[in-house]
Parts: C-alpha cells; structure tokens; sequence
C-alpha cells in the first residue's frame, strides 16, 4: 500500500530542506496532512488542483508513518490516509513533477501515468 499526497513543487524543496513537510494551509488549518489511496487520487486531483501546474505527486510509506497515520472516512464514506504531524521527508518513495489539467487528469513531466 502507499499513500499519496500532491504538494507545490516549492513547498517539497523547503521540506527537503527541513527534512520535514508540514502541510498545506488547508492541512494546518484541518490539523492534519491529507494524503490519497491510489483509487482515491484521481478524484482529488480533479476536486482540488484542476488548473495548476508546479505541482509534485509525493508516494509515500505508510508503514514509516506509524501511529500517526489514521484512516478516517471521509467523501462518501471512503476511508482516507490522514497523517496527524509533519510528513518526513525519508518516508517518502517517489515523488514526481506534474501538472493537473483544467479537466482534473494528471500529466506527468516524466510522462508517465498516474498510479
């Protein structure tokens, strides 16, 4: 299993800095990090980041995570990755550069497709 989280390219080389990612204004301001399951990403792309490029999909280790990482439902019921803390940086597998179309579909800079 992984999880993924979509972050401005900015805000990964500050948290490659830091060692840590502290979230999105919106992931202060709900307390947590919101993070996607693979099935779940898509749909998220579309809602929140339709329209923006210099964006970095984040795959991220659950299992490095530990207690911190709480499965909570959320859109229509579906149980979400939400991490309670900062994402450190070495929990994180891949991260790739992409843009989210005005449609919703991710196109990646490696011009591979999404998970």
């Amino acid at each position: 299993m992984t999880a993924y989280k979509l972050i401005d390219a900015a805000d990964w080389t500050a948290a490659l800095a830091a060692g840590h990612y502290d979230g999105s204004v919106v992931d202060r301001a709900d307390g947590y990090v919101h993070m996607s399951t693979a099935g779940q990403l898509g749909e998220t792309a579309r809602r929140h980041y339709a329209g923006r490029s210099g964006l970095v999909l984040l795959a991220v280790d659950p299992e490095a995570l530990g207690a911190a990482l709480v499965w909570e439902a959320s859109r229509g019921g579906d149980l979400f990755p939400h991490l309670y803390g900062p994402l450190p940086v070495d929990a994180v597998r891949a991260a790739r550069a992409l843009v989210v179309t005005g449609d919703g579909r991710m196109r990646f800079d490696d011009g591979g497709t999404a998970p």
